[in-house]
């Protein structure tokens, strides 16, 4: 306002929001969508793991030696819960983003004054939580079955979190790329599961021939899988060190690129 000639400049009010509402708004919407139907995407995994489990460790157990003194049905139980995690990570996100973009309600999450890094955000973090409710629960079902040891928890823990980060980073990748189920599905089918299963869940890379060996080390699956094995028994095929380095560029590549598109709005905003 102008006084006596001279210009005063009006303060301009303070926020009285919190600058994480729509963050945490997001988060919570992403949260309650996976946990609504809580047989389907909690329960139903951890049935299929448990199975896995009982019919991998019944014809198996005695015939296959993995690690000295260890059974191969305890072997199984980390790999089971690591592919879990990553496999409903991925889900978590990709659904949900796909199915905003078909049914057409992204277009009102789009509207708010929400960051592209808090709308990453909240999709990992949702993701992220899903992942290790499903491990949880797989490890929960499975330790009546062996005995398993947690040697190293902050190991197990730290490649948990990266591992479901990453599967969370690349479900918003695939749900950004696919524009039907079908592309969704088809990513998930020959991508993701492939990846996984191939990662040495029911096996040691050791025990492959060379060439085969060599092929597994090139899959970024792997060194999450077996640096999380290693915060169980202590033992792992690759220097966890190692695997926790390649986890973590893997990570901060995938997240850049993500974070690129959405700051672009490609193919949301069209």
């Amino acid at each position: 306002m102008q006084n006596a000639g001279r210009t005063t400049e009006v303060a301009a009010p303070p926020r009285t929001a919190s600058a994480w509402t729509g963050f945490a708004t997001l988060l919570y919407k992403e949260l309650l969508r996976f946990w609504k139907v809580g047989f389907q995407t909690v329960a139903a995994p951890v049935l299929t793991s448990l199975l896995y489990l009982l019919i991998f460790g019944h014809v198996l157990e005695g015939r296959v030696q993995v690690y000295d003194r260890l059974s191969y049905t305890a072997f199984l139980v980390p790999g089971l819960v690591m592919m879990s995690m990553l496999q409903n990570a991925f889900a978590n996100s990709s659904s949900s983003l796909i199915q905003s973009k078909v049914t057409g309600n992204l277009v009102f999450v789009l509207l708010t004054p929400l960051s592209h890094v808090e709308f990453f955000g909240a999709y990992v973090v949702a993701a992220l939580v899903r992942g290790l409710a499903v491990g949880a629960g797989v490890l929960a079902v499975t330790l009546p079955f062996a005995s398993v040891p947690v040697e190293h928890p902050f190991w197990a823990a730290g490649f948990a979190l990266g591992g479901c980060a990453i599967l969370g980073t690349m479900g918003l990748l695939a749900g950004i790329w696919a524009e039907k189920f079908d592309q969704l599905a088809a990513f998930q089918g020959f991508v993701i599961m492939p990846l996984t299963f191939l990662a040495g869940v029911f096996y040691s890379i050791h025990s492959l021939p060379p060439f085969w060996e060599r092929v597994s080390r090139l899959n970024p699956f792997f060194y999450m899988i077996d640096g999380f094995r290693y915060g169980f028994f202590g033992v792992s095929d690759v220097d966890p060190l190692a695997s926790l380095a390649i986890v973590g560029v893997f990570l901060a590549g995938l997240a850049a690129i993500t974070l690129g598109l959405l700051k672009t709005g490609y193919r949301l905003r069209h």
